[in-house]
């Protein structure tokens, strides 16, 4: 993130969008914005693409929730929100939302700061979750190609498994590609000639 973060504070009630301002304003050196209708609330965080985004509700509704979830980008952004109330319902969509802090009652002037950055680590935190499952979906699939590959080698020329992956890795190497793209093309080239 820059070095100076760009917040939106959603808040109807202009006074306490203020306490949230001004909670901030004492805490940092922020780049703040505050939106008071949550009608159209996806268009103004789109144009805004702020790197935080803070949601003071009383009573959020599922389609505030829904419409946060296409406005903030919660897999793209930290979410905190502060409600005055809620259920278990509403508490499971908002964290299913992606919402990275939900806090109950508890908008208090000198919590903003610190629910914000707990926010922020969780979402990065999140975030580093996601991208090694991603890196591990795509290994665990590699090797899959991979032992097709092997399979089809191994049947075709009679090789063992560790001739199969020798040839594979030999073919790569004089191709200047990665072993799971020749294997994937070995196996595309026989269920297209199968």
């Amino acid at each position: 993130m820059p070095d100076k973060l760009s917040i939106i504070v959603v808040e109807p009630d202009r006074d306490r969008a203020m306490l949230i301002v001004d909670s901030l304003a004492e805490a940092g050196d922020y780049d703040l914005h505050v939106i008071s209708e949550v009608t159209g609330l996806a268009r103004k965080v789109t144009a805004l693409n702020p790197d935080v985004v803070l949601v003071d509700i009383a009573n959020p509704s599922r389609d505030m929730l829904e419409e946060l979830t296409l406005a903030s980008g919660p897999l793209d952004r930290p979410v905190a929100m502060f409600v005055d109330q809620s259920d278990d319902g509403l508490t499971r969509a908002a964290i299913e939302a992606g919402v990275s802090a939900y806090v109950v009652a508890g908008l208090k002037p000198e919590r903003v700061k610190p629910v914000m950055d707990a926010a922020v680590a969780r979402f990065h935190m999140f975030q580093r979750m996601r991208t090694e499952l991603e890196t591990t979906k795509r290994a665990l699939e590699e090797r899959k190609v991979i032992d097709r590959a092997k399979g089809l080698l191994m049947k075709a020329r009679g090789l063992g498994e560790d001739e199969a992956y020798a040839l594979l890795r030999k073919a790569a190497m004089d191709q200047g590609k990665r072993v799971a793209d020749v294997a994937q093309a070995l196996v595309t080239t026989a269920g297209l000639l199968g």
